[in-house]
């Protein structure tokens, strides 16, 4: 077993030191004791006769001067109160260092309300117990750790039985820096009296980090201390007397020593490697790297076969954690076992007593599996709906495992479960025990294991908020709620009566590893417990008030009404009690008589800040020793209080009386036998001793049904309290079914729904198993074949490494023959299940992995889908910059590579918090609101991740021209995303230059696929009213069509090749997006030709056109350019798709209204109607439709800027 180190931090609460007040070497005034007063018997300490008028006013009229000889002895009472507001008014009583104060049944008390009702019954007590027990004659020495105020961490530990040597460590601990700064030992070899500084070094001094003791050998001691420079131990085999050092090439976290043999030492080291020694720390060697600290533990005796052996939980090189045992004599790689196939959950292993405890989690649930006596790993059954979220382990003594299960429902608490021998099978012994979270994720449970007794436990139960305390002594079969005491502490009825009102107590561990909790037992003091708490119909946080019972909870007495710490002396004949409390203290409550009666001790003289209580391992003697300080910054002290002097001799057997364990209803009979021990009589006044032994005699009981526990599968009838408890299979559970693990040529039994209780040693009687019969297990068809893949990735790289393990819940395996299809046209056969598969897939796509197995009795598959693709190299967020309100806008991802099939999109708009997923690469989308909006997505495939962002502007109205480029730029033409944006930044340089149009305003995008085309917007400027803002654009677009036309727009192209930037063929006019000026322009100017128009038409109605087949030409040149589609696989889109409309009688053909929509993966987006002007033609023109533009030297454009080309 381990032996952690734990170490007490000083309060941060400061105190107030008082005036001093002087001391006299004779006692100014002596109450002496009268038969019928018994409280007399005080010894006053000296006061100096300056103080004289001072006591005398305190004490009014109750008090009669010093040295009267009409001194009445009864107001020896009010002197106690007196000079408690004299210590706390006017100074401080100080006593000698080393004293001894006569106590006939009381004492004075400084720096403690003597007034309170403990204090009185306290007094009350000790005067009834005066009379029988003469005096108590304490002795207390107090010694100061001079130097080490500044230390803010002590431990301190008693070497071990029948020593008198006590070794305390302080250390200053920056927390800051993470490390012990400073350090002083201190030795003391006669229980505490006086300690002795040590110096390890002369000359030089040395960091002590910690300290360890051997738990077999409490003789031998190692200190662990460290440097900058280097890391060394201190090792000692005579109690610190001596010390030898040793260099070690490690810096140590933790060492474990084994719990047999004195000299063999494991050292976890703060880069997660195991060491061993076996010569107490001379000489070191590598175990194993990658270990997990407190998951490493010896061999247990009587269990492993050898004892060198060493269960360690691991990590291996794929990261998962395994567990392997290895002999520290031969520890390698080929000597490591796997003990468990697969692989375990971080932090998962314990090994304890007969059992070894790990677990698996696979998708969201957890299987835990269990080891009995070093057999092959089980998983542990429970109810079959239980669902834990949580397991820990509470006990495993007694060949059986108590746990508490936090189940898919439960927040705040657990249920407890008992198991059978091997640890397998578990029932519900009690639900809704109250749990607490703690820092670093750490779990309380409101559960204590009473010392002593076995079986016995106190358990808190949380249901619907209310707290309440119950116990039970057949280790769960049976609970109940705790008996109330009658009277209250200074004898007043409390009124607190069943089925209403029961005593609940706190059962929470104590921060201060030197300090009690809120309830105490101990080994050495059966039936003996001390617990702070409150009576009424639930538990109170706020309630500390201290009972006690001394026959294992049947009765309970109050003592105290805040919380104390405790300590046993002599097995429980001596109970020391502390106050809990944030203020200095100078006094400790004393009880000989198992709490029936108190006295109080004043064990120094100037108040401290008790940090911990401690006494020889075993609380066998009557020595103990108080440590704390003074103030925050003040030197540690410690106080050495000595009971021997009180004790004159060994207890005989006259001394002591029998008790006898029973339930609280009454039963004696408890795990089928009657418990008979014996405690010294209160009347007795002698040491029990070490060789005292509380066990009387056992006599075997009957069976009875009370015996017998539900069985796996069942539970307990609980509608009638007031009947015997029936045990009633649950819906899920069939009786008559083989166990799963039934094996082909193996017998399993029966079940009546009951077994005996584990421990429980009744004989005869009723046997509730007396029905069982023995079947031969059938052969049994596999049933929950699954597929596994190590590491849990379903998801692999091409060429990657996976393996495949196949399992098999229940059903034969010997007698079954299993075929896995790896997919891809490879088959593999197996023999038995757990044999790993290893597979390489080379090309990406999805395959179908399939198991089937099959026997005489039936047949089962699974099937798991494996997805083979390369990560993800690159992404890109494709949209236009600028959109209209209300507008569709299409989103589209562009990736390398491409899996489309296999990645999912996460798309961000705006400040939305909750993203849209999409299993395609595009969103189509509208924006309701002007302004600037932020797109994001992110793109997941396998364990890769990509993410691209772009901003778009939303207006309620722009307009756009298209553009076209010279042919050649196609030969050029990457068609990737950066590429485009670089020609779109060009092209707006270079317009905003040559018109002097702000370059905010106006925005080129160059679309997808080829023919490389792009798109100018022309944005509104924000400084123009909204009643003149058509004016200024038709200018600005005037402008940037007489550059364009002009050729005026044009960049440099690799091979010496100059691209010229001109308007599209398909529409010489710009679009306007949004408002209704345009709309309004375009009827006026209808209204006005229509009569022309008309006339004209009717003249040439009957007219052949000349122009008609060259213009049919045209258009359907321009129809094919317009409408090239779009190859998909470069991710091309946004295409112009043109519908004109040709009147074959008319000599000018007006084109109406052409509806343009972009389209792309997505479908079709931002459809809007574009007015295009009449465009008119002739046999002998025709419309530019090259890409080369117009003449290099063009005459002045006709009306909307059409060039046209006289044929040579």
């Amino acid at each position: 077993m381990a032996l952690i180190p734990l170490s007490m931090t000083k309060s941060t609460v400061k105190i107030s030191v008082l005036s001093n007040v002087k001391r006299k070497k004779s006692p100014c005034f002596v109450c002496n004791p009268s038969p019928s007063i018994y409280l007399c018997a005080i010894h006053i300490p000296c006061l100096s006769v300056a103080h004289e008028k001072e006591i005398m006013a305190l004490r009014g009229t109750l008090l009669p001067p010093p040295g009267s000889k009409d001194l009445l002895v009864g107001s020896c009472l009010s002197l106690l109160l007196l000079l408690v507001l004299l210590a706390q008014g006017t100074g401080q009583l100080r006593l000698s260092r080393r004293r001894s104060l006569d106590v006939a049944g009381s004492r004075a008390a400084d720096g403690e309300d003597h007034g309170s009702t403990e204090e009185a019954y306290a007094s009350a007590g000790r005067t009834r117990r005066a009379t029988s027990r003469g005096h108590v004659s304490l002795l207390s020495t107090s010694f100061v750790l001079k130097g080490d105020a500044s230390h803010n961490q002590a431990m301190v530990h008693w070497t071990g039985e029948n020593s008198s040597v006590i070794l305390i460590l302080t250390k200053y601990y920056h927390a800051d820096m993470g490390k012990v700064l400073e350090s002083s030992l201190w030795r003391s070899s006669d229980y505490g009296t006086t300690y002795t500084k040590l110096n390890l070094q002369p000359g030089v001094t040395s960091v002590i980090d910690n300290f360890y003791i051997c738990p077999t050998n409490k003789k031998k001691i190692i200190l662990v201390s460290s440097s900058v420079s280097e890391q060394c131990l201190f090792t000692s085999s005579d109690e610190g007397a001596t010390f030898q050092k040793h260099q070690i090439a490690f810096f140590i976290e933790t060492l474990i020593f084994h719990p047999k043999e004195e000299d063999k030492i494991l050292a976890y080291s703060k880069d997660a490697k195991l060491y061993t020694s076996i010569n107490l720390g001379k000489n070191w060697d590598l175990l194993k790297e990658r270990a997990s600290k407190d998951h490493i533990f010896w061999s247990v005796a009587g269990v492993d076969t050898d004892p060198d052996v060493v269960h360690m939980e691991v990590q291996d090189l794929d990261g998962g954690y395994r567990y392997v045992t290895c002999p520290i004599h031969n520890c390698s790689n080929n000597t490591f076992a796997f003990q468990f196939t697969g692989i375990i959950d971080r932090d998962s292993l314990t090994v304890q007593d007969d059992y070894i405890f790990l677990k698996t989690t696979a998708g969201n649930r957890s299987k835990y599996y269990v080891s009995y006596r070093r057999n092959e790993f089980v998983q542990m059954r429970l109810p079959k709906y239980a669902l834990p979220k949580d397991l820990q382990i509470i006990s495993t003594d007694e060949n059986q495992v108590f746990i508490a299960v936090q189940e898919w429902y439960q927040t705040d608490t657990y249920n407890l479960y008992q198991s059978d021998p091997q640890g397998v099978y578990y029932s519900l012994v009690l639900e809704n025990v109250r749990s607490t979270k703690q820092p670093e994720e750490s779990v309380v449970i409101d559960i204590l294991e009473v010392r002593g007794i076995k079986g016995v436990f106190l358990a808190n139960q949380k249901i619907e908020g209310k707290v309440t305390t119950l116990i039970t002594y057949n280790k769960g079969r049976d609970w109940s709620y705790l008996n109330p005491p009658s009277t209250d502490m200074i004898g007043k009825p409390t009124n607190c009566k069943p089925p209403e009102c029961h005593l609940h107590l706190h059962l929470r561990w104590a921060d201060n590893p030197y300090v009690s909790g809120t309830v105490h037992t101990k080994d050495t003091a059966p039936g003996l417990i001390m617990g702070a708490g409150n009576l009424g119909s639930q538990l109170v946080e706020y309630k500390e008030e201290m009972y006690i019972t001394s026959d294992c909870g049947n009765t309970w007495r109050q003592v105290f009404e805040e919380e104390h710490h405790i300590l046993y002396l002599d097995h429980g004949g001596v109970i020391v009690a502390i106050k809990d409390t944030s203020i200095p203290l100078k006094i400790l409550k004393f009880s000989i008589d198992e709490g029936h009666t108190w006295s109080i001790h004043n064990f120094t003289s100037t108040s401290v800040f008790v940090d911990g209580l401690l006494s020889e391992p075993g609380d066998e003697t009557l020595v103990m020793t108080v440590f704390g300080h003074i103030s925050y910054r003040s030197d540690w002290e410690l106080v050495k209080v000595d009971f021997r002097p009180s004790f004159t001799k060994e207890c005989t057997e006259e001394d002591y009386e029998p008790w006898n364990l029973s339930a609280p209803q009454g039963d004696q009979c408890i795990m089928g036998q009657q418990r008979s021990f014996r405690r010294r009589k209160l009347s007795s006044w002698c040491i029990k001793g070490r060789s005292f032994t509380s066990a009387l005699t056992s006599k075997i009981c009957q069976c009875e049904d009370s015996d017998f526990v539900c069985d796996y599968g069942y539970e307990q009838e609980t509608l009638q309290r007031s009947q015997s408890n029936k045990c009633f299979a649950d819906f899920w559970f069939n009786p008559e079914s083989p166990p799963d693990d039934c094996a082909t040529g193996q017998t399993y039994t029966s079940t009546t729904g009951y077994r005996k209780l584990v421990s429980n040693v009744c004989e005869g009687g009723v046997d509730l198993q007396e029905n069982l019969v023995r079947y031969p297990c059938p052969l049994l068809a596999p049933k929950g074949l699954r597929i596994t893949i190590k590491g849990d990735s379903i998801a692999v790289k091409p060429g990657e490494e996976i393996t495949f393990i196949i399992q098999q819940d229940q059903g034969d395996m010997l007698n079954t023959k299993y075929q896995v299809d790896l997919g891809g046209g490879v088959k593999v056969n197996l023999s038995l299940t757990n044999e790993p598969i290893q597979h390489r897939y080379e090309r990406p796509g999805i395959y179908r992995v399939s198991a089937h197995a099959e026997n005489i009795a039936g047949q089962d598959e699974a099937v798991i889908y494996v997805q083979v693709n390369p990560p993800l190299q690159a992404l890109h967020l494709e949209m236009v910059p600028v959109v209209g309100k209300n507008k569709e806008v299409n989103l589209t991802a562009v990736m390398q590579p491409r899996n489309a099939n296999l990645t999912v999109f996460y798309w961000w708009i705006g400040n939305n918090l909750q993203p849209i997923l999409t299993l395609d690469n595009y969103l189509v989308t509208r924006f309701a609101e002007a302004g600037e909006f932020r797109v994001t997505v992110q793109v997941s495939c396998w364990n890769s991740m990509l993410q691209d962002s772009k901003t778009v502007r939303v207006f309620g109205e722009y307009q756009i021209l298209s553009l076209m480029f010279s042919k050649h730029l196609d030969m050029y033409n990457p068609n990737i995303p950066e590429w485009r944006e670089d020609i779109g930044q060009i092209v707006t340089r270079l317009i905003a230059k040559e018109t002097n149009i702000p370059e905010q305003t106006i925005v080129t995008v160059v679309k997808p696929g080829l023919p490389t085309t792009a798109e100018l917007y022309l944005l509104p400027a924000t400084n123009v009213e909204k009643r003149k803002r058509n004016e200024p654009n038709e200018k600005r677009i005037a402008v940037i069509k007489q550059a364009l036309n002009a050729h005026n727009i044009s960049f440099f192209l690799r091979g010496g090749n100059w691209v010229l930037v001109t308007l599209s063929n398909s529409e010489s006019d710009s679009q306007r997006i949004g408002g209704a000026g345009g709309y309004w322009a375009i009827f006026i100017i209808f209204v006005i030709c229509l009569g022309p128009v008309g006339a004209f038409i009717l003249y040439k109605f009957k007219r052949k056109m000349p122009g008609r087949n060259v213009y049919a030409q045209m258009h359907n040149e321009k129809e094919q350019e317009m409408t090239s589609p779009v190859n998909h696989s470069e991710d091309t889109q946004n295409i112009i798709q043109g519908e004109e409309f040709i009147d074959d009688d008319m000599d000018t053909q007006t084109l109406g209204h052409g509806r343009v929509r972009l389209s792309g993966r997505a479908g079709n987006m931002s459809s809007y109607t574009i007015p295009l002007l009449s465009m008119p033609t002739s046999a002998h023109t025709q419309v530019s439709g090259m890409l080369d533009g117009c003449p290099a030297v063009p005459p002045p454009c006709p009306l909307n800027n059409i060039c046209t080309i006289t044929p040579q």
